[in-house]
């Protein structure tokens, strides 16, 4: 395989930025370069420093004055979702059971689940989203379909088979014992082949006995390995039925946390309506909460509250939330949590916004040393992005002078327009 050269303005992050000047946190080169070999970032640095070290024939791509990162990583979204975007509901719950369980049971037939793959996989790449932990379905078939077409893209992917045995139509409820199976399956099937991982999934209390979440307790004691994902304090309504499901629990997050799930390889999604004791028992699991924000906004479900789960050592990490989320694109997710946090008076820097989005969410998945940075000996999953990319950029961009206001303007006025090259294990897609 002949070695690769990209040019270009490149920028990658060492560390969660800890305010707006923390240029420790950051690697920028004005001209840069990065050397792609076997599918790995080889060599990273200034573009005299990395052609230097490069072979002879290597091939040269230059993107400038595009601005080079690390691909996008969405760590929250659901794939049987995408018709089920920009669905008209009221709250959470009428929005479930009007819409999302009815479309869900279209994946109990292979070939629907195979269509949808290609097309969920199209989607995230044009939006310059090169890995995602996605909930599929609670058939098998759908995670099936789900990592055989990742393995087809050599994509690293995250994904597992929704658990879900209650509160449900019976056409999409599984059983503990069939759910464990199942997922016992996928893992044996599709864990660690090619560039793929199988998260542990149970969808979230109300849908899961607690026959079910011990079953899935049980999976996560067998494969610690694994990532584990469910949603947690998205909605009033639904944390007060949880706690009614669940009368021995001292707060929603008990309930995962009695059931040894709360552990360092947890993905919360939403987690919004939290008290100080919730935060203290996530920080002190090392659990993560991700933050979905235009989902949030959608269905009216709250505002995250950055300060405080920061204040509490609490891990973070930003996502779509497709198909409660309305966007694929991580840049127009970026500028809703920016305005959240202004609604909630917490001014949040362009640079910890990007931090998140590709560094913060690898080291929330557990897998920085893998994606997430333009470091040697990363996988050279990258973007190029262009901050002119529409007209009424180009006449903003007149006027920047500092890569964070660059940055600014890309999360503000950018989409998917904005991604003018996406490469996967150094391959151009």
């Amino acid at each position: 395989m002949t070695a690769k050269l990209l040019r270009g303005r490149t920028l990658s992050f060492k560390s969660r930025p800890q305010a707006r000047d923390d240029h420790a946190s950051y690697v920028y080169e004005e001209d840069g370069a990065l050397l792609i070999e076997n599918g790995q970032i080889s060599a990273a640095g200034a573009y005299a420093d990395v052609m230097f070290k490069a072979p002879v024939d290597v091939e040269v791509v230059d993107h400038r004055p595009h601005l080079l990162m690390a691909g996008f990583i969405d760590p929250h979204i659901h794939f049987p979702q995408m018709q089920v975007t920009a669905s008209y509901a009221a709250n959470l719950l009428e929005w479930l059971n009007t819409y999302t369980f009815v479309e869900e049971q279209r994946f109990a037939d292979a070939a629907h689940s195979a269509r949808f793959a290609k097309l969920f996989f199209d989607e995230l790449l044009r939006h310059g989203t090169t890995t995602a932990a996605a909930y599929c379905s609670v058939h098998k078939g759908s995670a099936d379909a789900y990592f055989a077409e990742a393995t087809r893209r050599n994509l690293l992917m995250v994904g597992g088979k929704v658990m879900m045995d209650r509160n449900a139509p019976e056409a999409l409820t599984d059983t503990a014992q069939s759910s464990y199976d199942d997922t016992r399956a996928v893992i044996e099937a599709w864990h660690g082949k090619a560039r793929n991982h199988v998260a542990i999934t149970p969808r979230f209390a109300i849908t899961s006995t607690p026959a079910q979440l011990e079953a899935a307790g049980a999976l996560a004691r067998e494969h610690p390995d694994l990532l584990i994902q469910t949603h947690l304090s998205e909605n009033n309504a639904e944390i007060a039925y949880t706690l009614e499901l669940y009368p021995d629990a001292r707060d929603y997050t008990d309930v995962y946390a009695q059931h040894g799930l709360l552990t360092p390889k947890m993905l919360l999604g939403h987690a919004i309506h939290l008290s100080n004791r919730e935060m203290e028992a996530i920080a002190e699991a090392g659990s993560v909460a991700v933050h979905c924000p235009t989902s949030n906004l959608f269905l009216g479900s709250g505002l995250f509250d950055l300060k405080r789960l920061k204040e509490h050592g609490v891990r973070t990490a930003i996502a779509t939330d497709i198909g409660g989320g309305s966007s694929y694109s991580l840049l127009r997710t970026l500028d809703e949590a920016y305005k959240i946090q202004q609604l909630r008076g917490n001014r949040l820097p362009p640079i910890e916004n990007y931090w998140q989005a590709t560094r913060g969410n690898a080291e929330a998945l557990g897998l920085e040393d893998r994606i997430g940075t333009l470091e040697p000996g990363s996988d050279a999953d990258i973007i190029a992005l262009d901050a002119a990319a529409t007209p009424a950029m180009r006449i903003r961009m007149e006027t920047i002078e500092t890569l964070e206001e660059e940055l600014f303007l890309l999360q503000t006025m950018g989409d998917d327009r904005s991604v003018r090259a996406v490469y996967v294990a150094g391959e151009a897609v």
